[in-house]
């Protein structure tokens, strides 16, 4: 919810960056290319993919807690799938927020992690 909150202002923080980039060159631009250049940095720092991963590891979590028996395999797997998608969202971040919630919630799931290894 952190991350989500902040994508707004981190799409309006690099077109106004990468205006004043351009500013700067004051050079004749191959529009077609700044456009394909664009599209790239764009998909490339795109966490809406790792949230809505995150968000459905959330769900799978609490639907195996919910059923009860024997669940620490399936939690340790969910650690593992959460900590990926963690890592992810920490190398696409160019904003020090986004950064900060993906280490709060690397320590949440090695806390969790570390809980997890009393279960059966």
């Amino acid at each position: 919810a952190i991350v989500e909150g902040h994508l707004p202002e981190i799409a309006k923080w690099q077109r106004e960056k990468l205006n004043q980039k351009l500013e700067e060159l004051k050079t004749d631009i191959d529009e077609s290319r700044l456009e394909q250049e664009l599209i790239y940095l764009a998909q490339k720092q795109d966490v809406a993919e790792e949230l809505d991963r995150l968000k459905s590891h959330v769900k799978e979590t609490k639907k195996i807690l919910t059923k009860g028996g024997a669940c620490g395999r399936r939690l340790d797997f969910m650690m593992q799938e959460f900590n990926r998608e963690a890592n992810t969202l920490a190398s696409k971040s160019i904003n020090s927020d986004i950064t900060n919630a993906a280490v709060e919630l690397k320590v949440l799931i090695e806390q969790m992690r570390e809980q997890i290894q009393n279960i059966e």
